[in-house]
């Protein structure tokens, strides 16, 4: 996750009317499922591109999605790195009921850090990092939620989108971040225009709370109503009201093409006097089930709400 530029969850399961009127049950949401697939990631150890977890998790989230989703493509790309590093990258799509023209967007980075310049320890900056919240955390949440989707379809079509490549820039170096989604809108198809977008990215803090990011408020400001209106209906009390920092993240490209998308987020990880964020204590102990589950119970409500 690249730097800022500035500026009692229970399982939940609710009766959704659609516009026919027919009922449909809203699954439920369960936190210890998506936690075990955050350590499912984290056991591959670190994911930064290029590296045998790279590509032995990039296996493990294909081979899972394609037990949820209607249909899911990799779609491969090459980035000319640092020192002339080629790297080799690749976004999963899944799509579910693609059928339906009316789609909601959820997604999140799967790659991790590959150096920790924000550790204590100097011995280990130019090391890879595990990325537990910082990568793992939003894909186990959408992971889960594919699992969901399976069992009960949701009322309009849904992609699910795992961008590769979001965290390789060193600090400072803007256009070596967020590859995976810069590819992605350039390659998308015209027609292609979701209701919206929802981006997850560092939410299995352990002492969670979502903030407004600033950039969602300037793009997106109804999604993000959406969004807290969903948590505070549900008593997900992880959402805070408060506006918080500006970040720079896959959600930009996004905006930048027509797709409002916005980005939940928790960057003060574990609080603001200290941080987690780019050092070798991003690991599953500093997580929780907890967390995803917040998270996930709001983008089901909101998913299993809407209307075809």
């Amino acid at each position: 996750m690249p730097r800022f530029i500035s500026l009692a969850v229970f399982v939940i399961a609710s009766v959704i009317v659609s516009q026919e009127g027919a009922a449909q049950s809203m699954p439920a949401f369960k936190g210890k499922d998506a936690f075990a697939y955050l350590i499912k990631q984290t056991d591959f150890g670190p994911r930064n591109p290029n590296s045998r977890g790279h590509t032995e998790c990039l296996k493990f989230l294909y081979d899972s999605l394609c037990r949820s989703a209607d249909s899911v493509r990799l779609q491969h790309f090459t980035h000319t790195g640092y020192e002339n590093e080629e790297l080799w990258l690749t976004n999963v799509i899944a799509s579910f009921r693609p059928e339906f023209k009316e789609r909601i967007l959820f997604c999140a980075h799967w790659d991790t850090r590959p150096r920790a310049e924000r550790d204590t320890n100097i011995m280990r900056k130019n090391q890879p990092i595990l990325g537990a919240n910082d990568g793992a955390s939003g894909v186990a949440v959408l992971l889960h939620l594919a699992d969901l989707m399976k069992i009960s379809p949701p009322p309009v079509g849904v992609d699910i989108v795992l961008f590769d490549g979001e965290d390789y820039g060193v600090e400072g170096d803007l256009s070596n971040y967020l590859l995976g989604s810069r590819f992605f809108v350039r390659k998308k198809v015209a027609d292609y225009q979701p209701r919206f977008g929802i981006l997850l990215d560092m939410v299995g803090d352990k002492f969670l709370q979502i903030f407004k990011e600033q950039n969602s408020l300037h793009f997106a400001p109804q999604i993000v109503e959406l969004v807290w209106e969903k948590a505070r209906e549900l008593g997900i009390t992880q959402f805070s009201p408060q506006t918080g920092h500006a970040i720079f993240d896959d959600h930009i490209p996004l905006n930048e093409a027509g797709i409002r998308a916005v980005n939940l987020i928790d960057f003060n990880y574990p609080d603001e006097s200290h941080r987690f964020w780019h050092t070798h204590k991003d690991v599953p102990e500093n997580c929780s089930p907890e967390s995803l589950q917040a998270v996930g119970v709001v983008i089901t409500g909101i998913l299993y709400s809407q209307q075809p």
